[in-house]
């Protein structure tokens, strides 16, 4: 057991080093993580409308402050450039995520073409019923996203990577609020960039 905390402190750390020093993706994963675990309750009662959210609200910021607020130039904290930090990640990296993102999107558009997906479901037959479709495609993506990564780094890095990384994504949504929770104030001081003073004397 103590062996699969260090190695979940550690990729949480390496994560968050790596990955979060514009106060602006920062404040977007905040707003990201109190959506997932609305989300998250949403399940036991609504799974679509829960996806619906999660995918909708949840993916869309904690992504968008990835792509286009979080700097890909030289690292300096770390030492490292973007190019290496990418091949490194362990979970999604950029390339990953569009691929990701690419099929959330085809999700709609297939349903719109075929209401049954080629038989395997009934097709609906409101506005309300394929809009809770969409959902329920995307609550299995969603699904399928985290079991295919958790067992392609379990046969590429070993099952305990592949198991830590599952906890800490399922996770990371409580992570995120207490890691996260003072970034709106300091973005509201002006400061777009984290400076990782922390990180630095790590």
């Amino acid at each position: 057991m103590n062996s699969f905390l260090e190695a979940l402190r550690v990729q949480r750390w390496d994560d968050h080093r790596y990955y979060h020093h514009s106060r602006i993706n920062q404040s977007l994963h905040l707003v990201s993580a109190l959506c997932f675990v609305v989300a998250y309750g949403l399940l036991l009662v609504d799974p679509a409308l829960a996806a619906w959210l999660a995918w909708g609200v949840s993916m869309t910021t904690r992504q968008a402050g990835h792509f286009f607020f979080e700097p890909r130039g030289y690292d300096h904290v770390n030492q490292a450039t973007h190019e290496h930090k990418e091949e490194i990640k362990v979970g999604y990296n950029l390339r990953r995520k569009m691929v990701l993102m690419a099929l959330w999107a085809a999700a709609p558009v297939a349903l719109v073409l075929s209401p049954s997906l080629g038989g395997l479901i009934e097709p609906a037959s409101t506005v309300e019923g394929t809009l809770r479709d969409i959902g329920m495609a995307w609550l299995a993506l969603g699904v399928a996203g985290l079991l295919f990564r958790t067992l392609q780094l379990a046969a590429t890095q070993g099952a305990m990577t592949g198991l830590v990384w599952a906890t800490k994504i399922v996770t990371d949504p409580f992570h995120d609020i207490w890691l996260y929770h003072r970034a709106p104030l300091a973005l509201l001081r002006g400061e777009l960039i984290d400076p990782m003073g922390h990180a630095q004397r790590h």
